[in-house]
């Protein structure tokens, strides 16, 4: 079976044979649950056409996913005097969980993985939604060993605990800890993480345990999250580990969750959460859709778009070119270098570097110049070219000595973002 594993270095990801694996996802949370295999077949297509490399999706999904039944009108799990009963998965016949089989191979047809997170958060700490509250430490290992035994065979999964909420008390700490142990009982087969709530860090709920293989944050979609290289950088400080943006700002996502500052996140905020995290030394990185997730059907203030109508938005499309420069030049070797940019330019402007064995990038989201420090490089001359987010398109500038230098990119201004890509020149 083809698997996943940490990299030697504990920094990334990498299939066995010691080949990089970035984790370029898409939030689906709700494609269990809302979509039938036609139009799980379409989004998959486009998807991969896309260069996604993972699909994030909830199996007990968070839109009543207990009460409320999938595109064949089935529940997840038999219903005993009006409650649902763990103890009893429905698969009997083309069950729920049969749907989520289909869906799990016709991802891994397309070499996508699916991202599971067993459960959405609401069903053990319910703060908002629908929930209900469900779970206790012991049905949650058995659901864990029951999700574990059905899936160890599947090549393609990445276990996401979580779902959106924090561990509030020692059973949601409990609770979370039996599922991983249920899950893990049946074979290490799988990397699993955690999904924490918004504007956090798994360090801040999972750190220490060794069920977690990577980490992962949520920036999410206020200006709380604006700045996500911060809490990117307090998780990779915290424990080495890999760690990502699991749910960044949204494309299509009212600013704030206020449909009334008439504010979008668009392409251009998309990018920027996506290179600033980069830099940071990522193993990946989150992509979403505001109208994707939820698989919206009717056209609200709140969700502007048909998921349908959205799949094919800038951000979406251009998300592949990070993608594409991060495998572009040897990807291990990759860290960290903020000491490249001489002057701080202070957010949403803010301009960050990184640099591995033979090359540097620096992301100016402005397109404003950049003040550089070359001359930590150590090479007698520095290449320069501008990489463009929007086309994944490298232009060759010129040849530029060893020191500081300001470097102007061919354009500046909203939605003008770009990197400067630095290579030895000799």
């Amino acid at each position: 079976m083809k698997k996943l594993k940490v990299h030697e270095k504990k920094r990334y990801l990498c299939w066995e044979d010691g080949s990089p694996f970035y984790y370029l996802g898409d939030t689906a949370w709700e494609m269990f649950h809302r979509l039938n295999r036609e139009e799980i077949r379409y989004y998959l297509d486009i998807r991969a056409s896309q260069e996604f490399s993972v699909i994030q999706i909830a199996a007990l999904a968070e839109f009543d996913g207990l009460g409320e039944p999938n595109a064949y009108g089935r529940l997840p799990f038999k219903v005993k005097e009006g409650v649902p009963d763990l103890s009893g998965p429905d698969d009997e016949g083309y069950s729920y969980w049969k749907h989520i089989d289909w869906a799990v191979k016709e991802m891994g047809e397309k070499n996508l993985i699916a991202g599971i997170l067993p459960t959405w958060g609401d069903k053990f700490n319910k703060k908002w939604g629908v929930g209900p509250e469900v779970f206790t430490p012991e049905n949650a290992f058995r659901y864990g060993v029951w999700l574990g035994q059905r899936y160890q065979s599947v090549w393609n999964i990445i276990w996401i605990l979580g779902g959106d909420r924090p561990l509030e008390s020692k059973v949601h700490e409990e609770i979370v800890d039996a599922m991983a142990r249920g899950i893990k009982s049946t074979g290490d087969c799988h990397l699993m993480t955690y999904h924490p709530c918004g504007e956090t860090s798994s360090v801040d709920f999972v750190s220490g345990k060794d069920y977690i293989d990577f980490h992962m944050i949520q920036s999410g979609h206020g200006l709380g999250g604006l700045e996500s290289y911060r809490l990117l950088g307090r998780t990779r400080d915290t424990e080495k580990k890999p760690f990502l943006n699991g749910e960044p700002r949204y494309e299509d996502h009212p600013a704030c969750f206020k449909v009334e500052n008439e504010y979008y996140w668009n392409a251009q905020d998309v990018r920027q959460n996506a290179y600033w995290d980069m830099m940071e030394g990522t193993c990946g990185h989150t992509y979403g859709n505001h109208c994707i997730w939820s698989f919206n059907r009717k056209k609200t203030d709140y969700f502007p778009y048909t998921w349908e109508e959205v799949l094919f938005h800038e951000g979406a499309e251009q998300i592949r070119y990070l993608k594409k420069l991060r495998l572009s030049r040897d990807y291990f070797s990759f860290r960290p270098a903020q000491e490249l940019i001489a002057q701080e330019v202070l957010p949403p402007a803010y301009q960050c570097g990184g640099k591995g064995n033979g090359y540097a990038y620096i992301y100016t989201p402005y397109g404003l110049p950049i003040e550089a420090n070359l001359n930590i490089l150590e090479w007698k001359g520095v290449k320069l070219s501008w990489y463009n987010p929007r086309t994944g398109e490298e232009m060759l500038e010129n040849i530029l000595p060893a020191g500081k230098c300001l470097l102007v990119p061919p354009s500046s201004g909203k939605g003008q973002d770009w990197i400067a890509v630095l290579t030895e020149a000799w």
